[in-house]
């Protein structure tokens, strides 16, 4: 039997045939009746790969001209600003969006540097060219010149993979009205074999973009949410490793405008990530909140104070710590909050709620209700972040997969979309303002409030099942006890704004377990954690198989 290869080193038999996945991105066609070939946004936009005709010139075209045809709609007549991470398939992605955009007289703002553009520098971008015009996500005044933006990228998602999202005026990820609407409009397009798609010459739409300065901006504005002179000060020594991804240059940038002692660990970019360490499945993925794939990094930790990664878009953060090694995402996210709330940020409202996704860890609940917070429980996905954030209600919001957000020093919105840098910094404002790592501050939490077990897993499940999941209502469980406790609740909607959660969590007094599906493999996931350790999360987990098996009727 052959050993696992998680985070060995990949081989040349592990790398994407970049030429063949751009070739089949320009020749291949989607069947408009097969499902998976159709264009269908998750949570972070349309995702798929020209290998398997999923990730296509057509679907782009069409997607891009529904996004044309939406903005329209909506009134959106300002500036469209668009970035590419580095992804094999994100600069075609991007020329044929460019050809579409300019085609229908949207003014599009593209990288100054032509270079690659993280996803909070788009979300940033945004929303200072809508400063003053809105205040929050339903205050969108018609006709006003109103900015919005596109980033194309698959996220931490494999080499062979593309990724195109939209983010409209409040800057975060689209809400599910949105991108029902333009993929139902790009898939009618792509059925009706592009009819209506409009599109000029390249080199024409290349030339009518305007230039816009992505990073200086971001870059000299980040004094306003992270305390960078506390960090030069304390001569705290960061090593930024941005995975190949469109952080590659920013990290510099940062550390050279602010006189930071900070390296940038890998400043490679190669389309087929060959210098990564394998995934646990032994895929090249740029998670940042995988030990597997972070082992490289996790191997020079004695080197920094803190060292830090960000996935291909930026959007993500991991942290190491010399002490600690690579941070659970759910345990930086409670040191993060403890810091943040209990005195790192003064001026921002004392009511201010914090926000979690209902499958991020309790520990969360416990420092809230420590620190006197109401505390925001969301379904997955960034997007219900995005009102607190930009009307500043909800400072900071967070989930599990290691992207969160949050307001400038003065209370006021910095991005509405996640962004992996400011978090990856503030671990080392957390360093040089107490003089502790953040994985110290997080076993204080322990000591205080107990030690969580945290696991996701995933279980088979075909298209029937998953809708299933999805539309199940709390009277489809018929268990009363989990692992031994009485259940305490049964829920459908998250308790922080009502919405459906698209499956189902139970909790108990010690312990929770919550089932989605996939939104991309035929799988769903169950998280589960507990607050009596190893082997009581274990019986939560089992237990909860049983108890989706039950309601799914299997």
């Amino acid at each position: 039997m052959t050993a696992n290869r998680a985070g060995q080193p990949a081989e040349p038999r592990d790398l994407v045939d970049v030429a063949h996945l751009v070739t089949a991105y320009y020749t291949g066609k989607p069947d408009p009746d097969d499902i998976d070939q159709q264009v269908a946004f998750g949570t972070s936009g349309h995702r798929g790969s020209s290998l398997r005709t999923a990730f296509n010139e057509d679907h782009i075209l069409a997607t891009t001209q529904a996004i044309v045809d939406y903005r329209t709609e909506q009134g959106f007549d300002g500036p469209l600003f668009i970035g590419r991470d580095t992804h094999g398939l994100s600069e075609p992605a991007w020329a044929s969006a460019l050809e579409v955009l300019v085609a229908n007289d949207v003014h599009v703002m593209v990288d100054a540097e032509d270079r690659y553009t993280p996803t909070p520098a788009v979300s940033h971008a945004i929303l200072r060219a809508n400063q003053g015009k809105i205040s929050g996500v339903d205050d969108l005044p018609a006709d006003s010149g109103l900015a919005d933006g596109i980033v194309v990228t698959p996220s931490h998602n494999p080499p062979s993979d593309g990724g195109f999202k939209y983010n409209p005026p409040h800057g975060g990820p689209a809400d599910t009205d949105a991108t029902g609407w333009i993929a139902e409009r790009a898939n009618d397009y792509i059925k009706a074999g592009l009819e209506g798609v409009k599109r000029v010459p390249f080199a024409e739409a290349r030339a009518a973009c305007e230039p816009y300065e992505f990073k200086r901006i971001y870059v000299e504005d980040l004094a306003n949410v992270i305390d960078l002179a506390a960090i030069k000060e304390a001569g705290v020594r960061i090593g930024a490793d941005p995975l190949g991804g469109a952080a590659v240059d920013y990290w510099g940038a940062i550390g050279e405008h602010y006189g930071l002692d900070l390296t940038v660990v890998n400043p490679l970019v190669d389309p087929t990530w060959r210098f990564m360490t394998l995934d646990w499945d032994e895929k090249i993925r740029m998670d940042c909140s995988s030990p597997s794939a972070m082992a490289s990094l996790i191997a020079q930790k004695d080197s920094y104070d803190i060292a830090t990664g960000n996935d291909a878009d930026s959007d993500r953060h991991g942290i190491v710590t010399p002490d600690g090694g690579l941070m659970n995402p759910n345990h930086y996210l409670a040191v993060a909050i403890q810091y943040l709330y209990g005195g790192g940020r003064p001026d921002w409202p004392a009511d201010g709620f914090i926000g979690k996704t209902l499958v991020s860890s309790s520990m969360i609940d416990r420092v809230a209700a420590d620190l006197g917070r109401r505390l925001v429980e969301v379904p997955v996905g960034f997007k219900w972040f995005v009102p607190g954030l930009l009307d500043g209600s909800g400072p900071f919001g967070g989930e599990e997969s290691a992207g969160a957000s949050f307001l400038r020093f003065d209370g006021s919105v910095w991005s509405t979309d996640k962004d992996g840098i400011i978090l990856a910094l503030l671990a080392s404002e957390i360093q040089a303002k107490t003089g502790k790592s953040p994985s110290q501050h997080y076993a204080e939490l322990v000591a205080r409030h107990g030690d969580p077990a945290y696991a996701r897993v995933d279980a088979p499940a075909n298209r029937e099942q998953k809708a299933k999941l999805k539309a199940l209502s709390p009277s489809d469980v018929a268990a009363e006890s989990l692992a031994g406790e009485p259940i305490t609740a049964k829920l459908t909607e998250a308790p922080g704004n009502g919405a459906a959660i698209g499956g189902l969590k139970v909790t108990t007094e010690s312990a929770w377990f919550a089932a989605r599906p996939s939104g991309t493999e035929d799988v769903y996931k169950i998280y589960a954690e507990s607050f009596k350790g190893p082997e009581h999360l274990a019986q939560v987990q089992e237990e909860a198989r049983a108890v989706v098996s039950a309601a799914l009727g299997q």
